[in-house]
């Protein structure tokens, strides 16, 4: 096995390299990287020196694993972009005496629970939230509370198992679909939150903590759609969006209420009629490739910075560029069996704008819209653009879908889908 006298960065999960591949590559620039994953890595040959075979939502399994890297290799830091894998981390870190957040703060962004309560204590604009176990607590909760409410797992993300609820007839076909998805959510948090509506646009925050001190890097504004679910399906992030000053001191108090002390954060919120109110805190860089579209509008490289933090050093802030960038995810219209996808458009010298277009379904595949799909099933692919504004940006995404041809034929069950 190949011994490296230079300190290791250890990289928790997250190693999808549709998803986070990027994130792995962009650390691997800067530190040799240990991968410690459910199978062996799939990522460019190189890239990881070494790597351990673990169950990464497990505290025990990563500590081992973390530990028999160790004893292999001297390590210079820990870092996850796994939502699932941020308690194990955190303990992997603390054995290791590296870097890192407490697993107590990790496991008060895990379950949303104990993140509404610490918000309240703190005076941090967030939602009323009551936990619950059965259909009539989550029925007296909404009547308290007052409809739209929303229901959620208490420890999941991805949007699995969320859903708003308008009326009390609703609730029982909600409660069936939010329960469904806190079966499989993550062991820091139980049950099923009933929680006030947030109404508005949605953004989050893109941050980064060092010693207790949080800087506010960035402001996302997504694209939400297939109500009464919140299935993300687009991303634009300005350079110099005028949101930032009034969204940043939101964002950093909820940081700090959950005790936060290093790393990235993505801090969800909605720009309500009263204000900016915390959705939650998620304690690792956004999904759906924010982090890459940091890097393309402002210069700043989100994992080589998250990877700074985690070894102990201090992250190069400097923005080199002042852009928009956006993601569109597309979607089928409609569930069954994929029978034509084509784009006339591809990346190249004619058009620099066009970062990237990534295929997740071939013809032939079924896919299956939500609320029946998850992300594994819905998503087609994405486009990613850059742009000087963000209307140039939402034109030229805008465009990429006109030319979009996709054809869905119907497949048995689908009008249960």
């Amino acid at each position: 096995m190949y011994r490296s006298t230079v300190p290791l960065l250890i990289v928790v999960g997250g190693s999808d390299p549709v998803y986070r591949g990027y994130c792995v590559e962009q650390a691997a620039a800067a530190y040799p990287v240990a991968l410690i994953d459910t199978k062996a890595p799939s990522l460019r040959p190189g890239l990881v020196l070494d790597y351990e075979v673990a169950d990464t939502h497990d505290p025990q399994s990563v500590v081992a694993a973390g530990l028999a890297l160790a004893a292999r290799h001297p390590i210079a830091g820990v870092v996850t972009w796994d939502e699932y894998a941020l308690v194990p981390t955190a303990e992997l870190a603390d054995r290791l005496g590296v870097p890192g957040n407490t697993p107590e703060a990790m496991n008060a962004c895990r379950d949303k629970a104990t993140s509404r309560r610490l918000f309240a204590e703190h005076q941090v604009p967030s939602a009323a939230s009551t936990r619950v176990d059965t259909l009539v607590e989550a029925t007296a909760a909404a009547l308290r509370t007052g409809f739209p409410v929303v229901l959620k797992p208490a420890s999941h993300a991805a949007s699995i198992g969320v859903v708003r609820v308008d009326t009390v007839e609703q609730l029982p076909a909600a409660w069936e679909f939010a329960a469904t998805g806190a079966d499989e959510q993550g062991p820091e948090g139980s049950g099923v939150l009933v929680e006030e509506y947030l109404s508005g646009p949605e953004i989050s925050v893109e941050c980064v903590t060092r010693h207790g001190v949080t800087t506010a890097l960035a402001v996302t504004r997504k694209e939400v759609a297939f109500e009464p679910y919140f299935e993300e399906v687009g991303h634009t992030l300005d350079a110099g969006d005028p949101l930032l000053p009034e969204v940043a001191p939101v964002a950093v108090r909820a940081v700090q209420a959950l005790g936060i002390t290093e790393g990235i954060q993505h801090v969800e919120m909605r720009l309500t009629p009263t204000g900016p109110r915390i959705i939650e805190v998620n304690s690792r860089i956004g999904g759906d490739l924010i982090g890459k579209l940091v890097g393309l509008a402002t210069g700043l490289d989100l994992p080589r910075i998250a990877a700074d933090v985690a070894c102990g050093k201090v992250p190069d802030l400097t923005r080199t560029k002042h852009a928009t960038a956006a993601i569109k995810i597309v979607y089928p219209p409609a569930s069954g069996t994929l029978t034509a996808r084509h784009l006339p458009i591809a990346p190249g010298p004619v058009r620099p704008w066009l970062h990237q277009v990534t295929w997740l379904r071939d013809c032939g595949e079924r896919v299956v819209l939500p609320p029946a799909g998850d992300l594994d099933t819905s998503r087609i692919g994405w486009f990613v653009v850059t742009a000087d504004t963000p209307s140039a940006a939402r034109q030229r995404l805008a465009a990429l879908t006109d030319a979009l041809t996709l054809t869905v034929g119907s497949s048995p069950g689908d009008h249960r889908a």
